[in-house]
């Protein structure tokens, strides 16, 4: 799964390597993004503007807003079979900014869980392949959420988990908003190459979703 991450450049530079349009006002860098907190993502590749959206979808005919808690990833495997992201995967695919991912290392025994941290080489950034969709209140207030899409790991990652994130760069990544058949799209749901990322052992202080520093991010020696 992918359970945080980071979005840590500010917008002039997300802008000229990503080829991105207009940012909220109140974009800041993150170095602990969690789940049902505000991500940046885009759906327009037109104007490639970048919006905010609760991480965690909440389907258009859910009941309860709270069932966002347990959508913060989509298997690409069962993306087409599962009733809550059938219709997105089909017209409401997105893409979220980030510039790498926590991973955690299941501890043996009582030892706790050892988090990784991963990026692409020269720490470029990137997109997460992900699906939104629109829920309205009783009020008929709009919440915009979304999900990321997950696919094996490759053979770095393995190492830690078996699941990653889908990750497309700025040469692939528009294509997945723009209309395509439903096989062009599973084609492009794999695994980003091992040998253009990085990954190293970080501190705990990420598990606390309340920490936010670029010490986070730093290699534990």
């Amino acid at each position: 799964m992918c359970g945080r991450f980071t979005i840590t450049l500010e917008p002039a530079d997300l802008q000229e390597e990503l080829g991105l349009g207009d940012f909220p006002e109140d974009f800041i860098p993150r170095y602990n993004v969690a789940p049902t907190q505000p991500v940046p993502v885009v759906r327009d590749a037109i104007k490639k503007n970048v919006e905010w959206m609760r991480w965690g979808l909440v389907p258009f005919w859910a009941k309860d807003p709270a069932i966002g808690v347990k959508m913060i990833n989509a298997r690409s495997e069962t993306i087409e079979e599962k009733p809550s992201f059938r219709e997105a995967f089909n017209s409401r695919r997105c893409l979220l900014l980030a510039d790498g991912f926590y991973e955690w290392q299941k501890g043996i025994g009582k030892e706790r869980s050892i988090p990784h941290y991963f990026h692409l080489n020269k720490s470029k950034p990137f997109f997460l392949a992900g699906l939104w969709d629109s829920w309205k209140d009783t009020q008929g207030v709009p919440l915009l959420s979304c999900t990321i899409i997950t696919c094996a790991a490759n053979e770095l990652v393995g190492k830690i988990h078996d699941r990653m994130p889908v990750i497309l760069d700025a040469s692939t990544a528009w294509n997945w908003l723009k209309p395509a058949s439903r096989n062009d799209l599973r084609q492009m749901l794999n695994p980003y190459p091992a040998n253009q990322m990085t990954g190293y052992v970080v501190g705990t202080g990420v598990n606390s979703t309340l920490a936010e520093s670029r010490e986070l991010v730093q290699p534990l020696e």
